[in-house]
């Protein structure tokens, strides 16, 4: 019963994608629309994403000074450390996991509200092609806007560890750019871009699909949300994995 139900839901999903890549009735609505999104979705998660980069950074850095405190390893490994880990994990799979929470849910509940309230069936009826008028700006978004929030997210994790080396002590300005620099291997950052990308997909798709599917009561909106910031922090760490594995 319950692979039964997983299969219909996976066709039910891909069955929207159709519709979310259809072409859209007009090029100018969308790229306003698009923009608007990328607006509240991606500008909107810069102050999460700034405020937890620069903790983590910093207590990355902190970890890996106290656990690497060895005469024999020299004092610039820990702020190496620190970069692996930010670049191949933090910034670009926990961030993702954090947007699927705050903006997952975001897109859910607001496409969940439109359905309940029955204004997804008066788009319908006006004949417009309410997936890719609703949904569509907002997986774009989401694609072109997380890669970027990675980014972003690695600079103030690396400015958070930095601060937090040279305010405790443990590090120095001269061993913590030495550090950052030391090893350095330029696929890491197309390694998790790559990884942002499907991300991002992933979590605007799958809540705009569990939105969309909403029905009855607000109390529906509600766990539609839920169901979407699961499936899509499911989906995130399952794909994390084989795109490691591919990669």
């Amino acid at each position: 019963m319950l692979i039964t139900k997983s299969i219909e839901q996976l066709g039910k999903y891909v069955h929207f994608l159709g519709l979310a890549f259809s072409r859209p009735d007009k090029w100018r609505i969308f790229g306003r629309r698009l923009l608007m999104e990328l607006d509240t979705l991606g500008v909107g998660s810069l102050g999460i994403v700034s405020i937890i980069s620069l903790f983590v950074g910093a207590v990355m850095t902190i970890q890996s000074a106290l656990n690497l405190d060895n005469p024999f390893i020299p004092k610039y490994m820990c702020a190496y450390v620190a970069r692996e880990a930010i670049l191949l994990e933090f910034s670009a799979t926990i961030v993702c996991l954090i947007l699927a929470g705050k903006v997952g849910s975001n897109i859910a509940s607001e496409i969940g509200t439109m359905r309940i309230t029955e204004q997804i069936d008066a788009l319908d009826i006006m004949g417009v092609n309410s997936v890719s008028y609703l949904a569509t700006p907002k997986i774009m978004a989401m694609v072109i806007g997380v890669p970027i929030l990675v980014m972003y997210s690695i600079c103030i994790a690396m400015i958070g560890g930095w601060l937090s080396g040279i305010t405790t002590g443990l590090l120095s300005t001269e061993d913590f750019v030495q550090g950052i620099h030391f090893s350095f291997k330029p696929f890491y950052i197309y390694y998790s871009l790559i990884k942002a990308t499907f991300f991002g997909f992933f979590i605007s798709s799958i809540a705009a699909f569990c939105g969309y599917y909403a029905k009855g009561s607000s109390l529906e909106v509600g766990k539609a949300s839920t169901r979407a910031v699961v499936a899509s922090s499911i989906t995130i760490l399952t794909f994390n994995v084989l795109i490691t594995q591919i990669l």
